[in-house]
């Protein structure tokens, strides 16, 4: 979910350009966004675990493990790049689709460097943090409400 929309509740054709983003990565990855299963970069999420993978000059390292037999390392890093491109967290910063689409089908277009995505984590969050608790007031460790992107966590509870 883009930014923009999860913030706002504006939705454009930028919002389908970040959800594109996001499934590149979780392709060339073969990860979930979000997922619990893999504890070297869960609490972190996808976007960030690739961000610091590319910053760090490792992108290889969110890359499937089936892939890297039979993928060529340019087109990987190209999608990589192009999957951190479309989850800017400006939507203005973020390709068109048709711009997206000659990316991905024409190697010799230069490819503007990506920022940090949306929603990157400055650093691994404890997956055992404080929350509150709605309904008795008081703090206790809760493993399951915590924000990743450092947002409250709004509970309904009916009358």
């Amino acid at each position: 979910m883009s930014p923009e929309y999860a913030m706002f509740g504006k939705y454009s054709e930028k919002s389908d350009i970040f959800s594109f983003g996001v499934m590149i990565l979780e392709i060339v990855s073969g990860k979930k966004n979000s997922s619990s299963y893999d504890y070297s970069y869960s609490s972190d999420g996808l976007l960030s675990h690739a961000w610091k993978q590319w910053r760090d000059g490792t992108p290889f390292q969110i890359l499937d493990p089936n892939l890297h037999e039979s993928c060529s390392q340019m087109e990987v890093i190209r999608c990589i790049q192009v999957g951190l491109l479309c989850v800017q967290e400006n939507p203005s910063d973020r390709p068109q689709m048709a711009e997206v689409v000659s990316y991905l089908s024409n190697l010799s277009i230069e490819l503007l460097s990506p920022h940090e995505p949306a929603f990157f984590v400055h650093g691994r969050m404890n997956p055992n943090m404080v929350a509150m608790e709605e309904d008795s007031g008081h703090l206790s460790n809760s493993s399951t409400q915590h924000s990743l992107n450092e947002m409250s966590i709004s509970i309904s509870v009916p009358r």
